[in-house]
């Protein structure tokens, strides 16, 4: 015979009742903040807390390149090798989110993961996590993107083509997928050998027969040649090939792949979308917030704002993941890969990308 147990107050309801009519005091004596605005001033990065990050150790890699050791929130959920991250950092008043690859292998039994950036003339994120960022401090956090891994099984030959900061993502791959790696070949190019962020990690990887390494430094051997990579690397038709790097450099890769019938087997990562030539530029008005902005045609939309002090929904920066997304309301926009213009009409619903997006004449955009 079943028995059914009459709650009359005691045990887990009134623990319950008790634990509602506690909280409601709480939002009445912290109004108008609520009470898990306290919670998180005093645990950031409990579960259930926007996720953040607690910065550990800012370490110089190169003269311009330093590592972001970081502590995630309880819900951040874990990593694949070759992924990014957005940060969100608070500069000047204004929150800026960046994406950075991750670095660190996703099974560190510390917890911990790392983001390597180098800076660039004129980033205001990128100088401020190289100069300003303190450990203790806390930064915003997105879960980790992209697609730019290793398949499992990998395969038995694999090419890295990397140049630049471009390295980061496959550093990422390199400290936790050797152990299943047989045969890898890597490609760097950078202006010098004191610029190579991860020198020495790569080269004592190298020494100890992990990887065959070849350095090109612009400096003294001039760009990297891809034509030239089939002398560098004779089985390269036998490889799959993940490469990253500037725009220039990705390009040719791809131009050369396809023209060998390898397209199939290569995987690119690009940090910034490849621009078009700039165009005339207007007045970009921002509905709801009464702010006007000039821009230039050749800023996007989302930079330009943002150095205005307008903060906007943002993510990759390179027209990929539609994070940026917002109206336009009237007016146009060029699109800066291709030259298109986009012109919208009120009523239209038209959306845009801010982010690889510039006025093409003065235009209206809801936010």
């Amino acid at each position: 015979m079943a028995t059914f147990v009459h709650d009359n107050g005691s045990g887990g309801g009134r623990r319950r009742r008790l634990r509602d009519r506690v909280w409601q005091v709480a939002s009445a004596v912290t109004t108008p903040l609520h009470p898990s605005d306290y919670l998180d001033m005093f645990r950031p990065l409990r579960s259930g807390a926007d996720l953040r990050a607690r910065v550990v150790e800012v370490r110089p890699e190169t003269a311009d390149a330093v590592t972001v050791v970081l502590k995630p929130g309880a819900d951040w959920q874990g990593h694949v090798p070759g992924q990014y991250v957005r940060v969100g950092l608070d500069v000047d008043g204004v929150r800026l989110w960046r994406s950075y690859s991750l670095t660190s292998s996703p099974d560190a039994a510390d917890g911990l993961i790392t983001i390597t950036a180098k800076a660039v003339p004129d980033g205001l994120v990128s100088s401020h996590l190289a100069q300003q960022l303190r450990p203790g401090q806390l930064v915003q956090l997105d879960q980790a993107l992209g697609d730019f891994v290793l398949p499992d099984p990998a395969p038995a030959k694999v090419l890295f083509v990397t140049g630049g900061s471009g390295i980061t993502p496959v550093m990422g791959m390199l400290r936790s997928g050797l152990d299943r790696l047989d045969d890898v070949v890597l490609v760097h190019s950078e202006t010098k050998a004191d610029d190579v962020i991860f020198g020495e990690e790569l080269r004592a990887l190298a020494a100890a027969g992990r990887l065959r390494l070849v350095e090109q430094h612009t400096d003294e051997h001039g760009r990297l040649d891809v034509a030239a990579l089939a002398a560098l690397v004779p089985d390269l038709s036998e490889r799959e090939t993940w490469a990253c790097g500037p725009a220039g450099l990705l390009d040719a890769i791809e131009e050369h792949w396809a023209q060998a019938g390898l397209a199939g087997a290569l995987h690119t990562e690009r940090f910034r979308a490849q621009l078009a030539e700039p165009g005339e530029g207007g007045t970009v008005r921002f509905t709801g917030l009464g702010t006007e902005i000039e821009n230039d045609g050749s800023t996007p939309i989302l930079d330009a704002g943002e150095a205005a002090g307008v903060l906007m929904p943002s993510g990759c920066r390179m027209g990929i993941c539609y994070s940026c997304v917002l109206p336009l309301r009237d007016g146009s926009v060029r699109d800066l890969r291709t030259g298109d213009v986009t012109t919208a009409a009120p009523g239209d619903g038209v959306l845009i990308q801010t982010c690889v997006s510039a006025a093409a004449g003065a235009c209206d955009i809801d936010l």
